[in-house]
């Protein structure tokens, strides 16, 4: 069975977004990278709810790419929602963001991100980032069974 290769990248900041787009294109990992611009999106997305109604709650991404701070609905929230719900509990999470701040990656990984990677300010330095998460989540990683049969 293959694997979904989407990612979802949860950013409200354009040029982090136009950075993390140019990374993945040119490492060539991402077959399709969905971007929501703040929390409440990115839920409608998973949760196939608002906007996203129509969407197969089962097809769901291979990562979530999450920033914390995030307009209508901050990336905690958003993080804390999805292992609530029973479709995405076992979805993996990395958390992706600029905070340098010790309680974010403790109240991440208390509320059960997988990762925590602080963007690296230096362009080459978040390419080779983005290559290296690219790599882990969508070659290496092997997703729960849960999560391996939903397309």
């Amino acid at each position: 069975m293959s694997r979904s290769r989407i990612i979802l990248l949860v950013e409200d900041n354009p040029d982090d977004v136009e950075l993390t787009l140019r990374a993945f294109e040119r490492s060539k990992l991402a077959n399709d990278i969905i971007v929501a611009r703040d929390g409440a999106e990115a839920l409608d997305y998973l949760l196939a709810t608002g906007a996203h109604a129509g969407r197969d709650p089962a097809a769901l991404p291979e990562v979530v790419l999450l920033d914390l701070k995030l307009p209508k609905v901050d990336g905690l929230e958003v993080l804390q929602r999805i292992r609530a719900d029973e479709r995405t509990r076992r979805l993996p999470v990395v958390i992706l963001t600029s905070s340098k701040e010790e309680r974010d990656v403790l109240r991440s990984y208390d509320l059960g991100a997988n990762s925590f990677v602080r963007k690296p300010v230096d362009f080459v330095q978040f390419l080779d980032a983005a290559r290296h998460l690219g790599l882990y989540w969508l070659v290496l990683n092997e997703p729960s069974p849960a999560a391996a049969g939903r397309e």
